[in-house]
């Protein structure tokens, strides 16, 4: 592979790709330095004493991503990814060496040509980016000070090149699909044997001198009315199931119970990119216009967003560069129910679409011929629900509310920065940046007259934000070599303000049809607005050093004072020391001619967090315009410790990289150790109304994360025709709390201690099923019940055992937190074809499926129902790990447990792409420089320990009924002209 080093002028210089040499043939090799962006600049990669992962455009450009963050996944060792919803344009969640935080953010800073990014990167057209740098350790962010805890995302645009011109043509159509498959549930006829027998059971257990034919006479009387309401069968329905048996005689009137249907299908998904580069000695720009329309699978969910971008630079003189980065992009879509903050809400599709029972349909039927109805102008009627179970949504209609109702969201983005950089010695440069962020966006929600939250009035709602962020740095750096010694010194200062004016407006009762404008409400309900400031200022330094690049040393120091801290805390420092040893240039290694790069490289340093919700967390604040009888009032919203300051996390890092065999083989072993210190926690206090939320938010705790990477790289097969390549990068790590303000706290399924880990489950610990009876079993707390003679205390096994669950014994279970997990890709290039393929792994780890647990109801009365329960306990000796079925003791099944934890591994195809490249003496009798023909595929293939789970949802081990990740496979041409 022929590669030239691309100088990239306003000061950003970097070289992108996977190989770091140039080839001349197929026999000799001459190596090409390779140089990365850095914190406030770029660097050799040779010199690096800190960790730094990149991915260039080539990783990117075909990739059907509408988030430059999508690329990140799988991108390197210690980089784990919870992935975004199936909403287009949604990105994804990203930890970066483990969770070092409880109540702010675990979020990596983003900065986006040099400056901090505080917007969303949809806004920003991924075939506009040239590459993307993860800075993971204390020695490669601690320029970044208090916002670097979480490690640094670093986002550089393409430039212009001198002397060139280019245009560039990407294209792409394709479709998008559901990826994670539904749970496998029961169909009817299984479904009213179920449910016949919960009822049988519990009429059993509750009237135990009844014999056992009356009933079951009584559970076949009273299985419809007393319970399911409806009948989808042509036999009455007493005689529906009788003894536990479905009526041989039964047929189904209509079977339209798929209530995915009509919700779910497939989606379009278009992406046109059309760029334009050039310059001349002096000048270089680059230009780009894009268009991306994707529609959701999910009805009424899609993205569409057309971007412009401008990127000039100019030597105006010869001491004097001037240039500037322009960004503008407009989007708009509809937006489906976020299922993770709407999990039970009764507009979830996701939710409802899994749970109602196969038993009701969308639709109107005739009670007696079973035909679907419609109106009469032949629109079809929905069924409002009057004839469900008490589970099955009484009232409403997923598939009718989510046609009807509304939820649009347009956003207006505009970025600019532009720099200065004076040459004021040959060693001296000087470089001032100004950047300014807008973003502003407005939702639109109305919810329909005929059914749901606004029967018979209707409403609407509006909710606008006006972003405004401007951040302005000077920087001075003095570079200077002497024989075999070069070092850079840097200085610079910095200050950052954010801006946010906030607006909320709800009318209700609808004045006519089609009108969905608040002119078109009668009532107004609420309304709201807020503005909101914080603002940064630092200083900032670093010294690097090397011999010979041999031996490296590097410095940096940075002080931040934040507004969200009172004065007297408001200053703090952060820094990093750093060094690195090339052994392989030492005389005792450099004739060894397997050996191409040994490299050992360490550092310490220290960076922080102040990202919390609150903009003003040491100031006690109140909530305004509350009614108080005849006059306004105000009401006490967040009582404030008045010290509270900065998350400290202190990072130890040391690595051997390698090279060998011609660097054919690649890799880094890479040990890290990070301390969260005074982590920002809210503080328990005594019941007291004076204290909302009965927290005070201050700094208490410490937590660690420990862990190793492994980076290998390896071309298997590398000549004139045929290149090979395999990379694969592994992370484990552990977490772990060692200091809290009290013995324990439990939040939610996790109980935090000192010596456990954030994400450790606290949950009543589950025995299994007695064979006997097919009652549940749950490990008994003899601590607080010591009564073992108690009528529900069972020894099974030798183990006492307690058929309540409100006596069962809590108990650490497992963790979130995986064993290992990372990423295998592959590329082979033969000829003229290139295919390449990443797979993502886990293994270990737990994950509480709640959405599994939710269908496995020991009495059905209108949900669906998982497969599993038909292998629920039916006869004494039956050895069977689902209890029996029971209307009286379902409560006791269904409990929250242990049960409900399953293994969290999976494998799975994240992206796949397979292309092919046209000679250029092809090609160029039609005027055009290159040509490819692709096809690329995103989430093509999982397993996992159960079909449905997402186990890859979120990093906490806990799962909602949510929009999952979507297929997409995309097919497109790139060209050159």
């Amino acid at each position: 592979m022929n590669v030239k080093l691309k100088v990239l002028t306003a000061g950003v210089l970097f070289f992108t790709g996977q190989a770091v040499m140039a080839q001349k043939d197929s026999t000799k090799t001459q190596n090409i330095e390779e140089v990365v962006v850095v914190a406030y600049g770029v660097q050799k990669k040779s010199t690096l004493t800190g960790a730094n992962v990149q991915v260039g455009a080539k990783e990117i450009e075909e990739r059907p991503i509408s988030n430059v963050l999508q690329a990140l996944d799988g991108a390197g060792a210690g980089i784990q990814v919870a992935s975004g919803s199936g909403q287009p344009g949604d990105g994804i969640s990203i930890r970066i060496r483990g969770t070092g935080s409880y109540s702010v953010s675990n979020e990596p800073l983003i900065i986006v040509d040099g400056v901090p990014f505080p917007g969303n990167l949809n806004s920003i057209n991924p075939n506009d980016i040239e590459s993307l740098n993860v800075l993971k350790d204390a020695a490669s962010t601690s320029l970044y000070g208090s916002s670097a805890a979480n490690g640094v995302i670093m986002i550089t645009t393409k430039r212009g090149k001198k002397n060139s011109s280019k245009i560039t043509l990407n294209t792409s159509t394709g479709i998008s699909s559901r990826f994670i498959k539904e749970y496998d549930r029961v169909g009817p006829a299984d479904y009213y044997v179920l449910a016949w027998e919960a009822m049988r059971n519990g009429r059993r257990t509750s009237t135990p001198a009844e014999g056992i034919a009356a009933s079951n006479a009584w559970a076949s009387a009273n299985l419809i009315t007393g319970n399911l309401k409806t009948n989808v069968f042509n036999v009455p329905n007493s005689t529906l199931v009788v003894d536990g048996v479905l009526n041989p005689n039964a047929q189904l009137k209509y079977n339209d119970f798929d209530w995915a249907e009509p919700l779910i299908g497939v989606g379009i998904r278009q992406d046109h990119n059309l760029s334009f580069t050039g310059g001349n000695d002096k000048s270089t720009y680059f230009s780009s216009l894009s268009y991306l329309k994707e529609e959701g699978y999910i009805t009424k969910s899609d993205f569409e967003r057309i971007g412009l971008r401008l990127n000039a630079d100019s030597q105006v003189k010869s001491w004097l560069k001037l240039g500037t980065s322009l960004n503008a992009s407009v989007s708009s879509g509809n937006i489906a129910v976020d299922g993770v903050d709407s999990s039970s809400s009764f507009i979830n599709p996701y939710s409802w679409t899994r749970r109602m029972g196969p038993i009701y349909s969308p639709y109107q039927h005739d009670p007696v011929t079973g035909e679907r109805m419609y109106g009469p102008d032949g629109e079809v009627l929905y069924d409002a629900g009057a004839m469900r179970g008490p589970d099955a949504a009484s009232g409403r209609n997923i598939v009718w509310e989510t046609l009807l109702n509304n939820n649009t969201t347009n956003t207006y983005n505009a970025q600019g920065n532009v720099y200065a950089e004076m040459k004021l010695l040959p060693e001296l440069t000087f470089r001032t940046n100004g950047a300014y962020n807008y973003r502003g966006t407005l939702n639109k929600i109305f919810t329909n007259t005929f059914i749901g939250d606004a029967i018979g009035v209707g409403s609407a709602s509006r909710t606008a934000y006006f972003n405004r962020d401007y951040t302005f740095n000077q920087v001075l750096t003095y570079d200077k070599s002497f024989g075999n010694h070069a070092f850079t010194a840097l200085a610079g200062h910095e200050n950052s303000a954010f801006l946010r004016d906030y607006l909320y407006g709800y009318k209700r009762n609808q004045s006519v049809a089609g009108a969905y404008e608040f002119g078109g409400f009668v009532d107004n309900t609420s309304i709201n607005s807020q503005i909101d400031t914080r603002t940064k200022e630092s200083w900032f330094g670093s010294l690097k050093y090397n011999f010979s690049e041999k031996y490296l040393l590097e410095g940096s120091i940075r002080w931040d004072a934040s507004s969200r801290f009172a004065t007297d805390v408001r200053w703090a420092s952060f820094w990093s020391a750093g060094a690195g040893w090339v052994m392989s240039k030492e005389n005792f290694i450099s004739n060894i001619k397997a050996i191409n790069l040994l490299k050992l490289r360490g550092s310490y340093g220290e960076v922080g967090n102040d990202a919390l919700s609150s903009w003003y967390p040491y100031q006690s604040v109140f909530d305004l315009g509350y009614n108080n009888g005849t006059e306004p009032g105000v009401i006490l919203s967040n009582v404030a410790d008045p010290s509270i300051s900065w998350e400290t996390k202190a990072q130890s890092d040391i690595a051997l990289e390698f090279e060998l065999f011609n660097r054919r083989i690649r890799g880094t072993v890479e040990y890290y150790n990070s301390e969260t210190r005074d982590l920002l926690f809210p503080v328990p206090t005594p019941l007291n109304p004076g204290i909302p939320g009965n927290s005070i938010q201050t700094n208490v705790g410490n937590v660690t994360n420990k862990g190793y990477e492994l980076t290998i790289g390896v071309d298997v097969i590398k000549n004139q025709n045929v290149k090979w390549t395999v990379n694969a990068y592994g992370t484990s790590y552990k977490n772990e709390i060692t200091k809290l303000p009290q013995e324990s706290i439990i939040n939610g399924s996790k109980k935090l201690m000192v010596g456990k880990d954030l994400y450790a489950f606290w949950l009543k610990t589950w025995y299994g099923v007695d064979s006997s009876d097919g009652a549940a079993l749950y490990v008994l707390d003899q601590t607080l019940y010591p009564d073992l003679k108690a009528a529900d205390v069972r020894t099974v096994n030798g183990t006492l055992v307690t058929t309540k669950q409100a006596k069962a014994k809590y108990e650490y279970q497992g963790s979130a937190i995986p064993d290992f997990f990372g990423n295998i890709s592959t590329t082979l290039n033969v000829k003229n074809f290139e295919l390449s393929a990443a797979f993502n792994y886990q293994f270990g780890g737990k994950i509480y499926d709640t959405n599994y647990a939710g269908l496995m109801v020991s009495y059905l009365q209108g949900g669906a129902a998982h497969v599993d329960l038909l292998d629920r306990w039916t006869t004494p000796g039956q050895i069977t790990d689902v209890p029996v079925l029971n209307s009286v003791t379902a409560v006791e099944a269904n409990a929250g447990s242990s049960r409900w934890l399953v293994d969290a591994s999976y494998v799975m195809l994240r992206n796949a792409s397979l292309g092919y490249n046209f000679n250029k003496d092809v090609v160029k009798n039609v005027g055009i420089n290159s040509l490819k023909l692709f096809v690329s595929g995103e989430n093509l293939w999982l397993s996992s320990k159960r079909q449905g789970l997402e186990p890859y949802q979120s990093f906490n081990g806990t799962v909602n009924p949510r929009y999952s990740s979507a297929r997409i496979i995309t097919f497109g041409l790139s060209t050159t002209f």
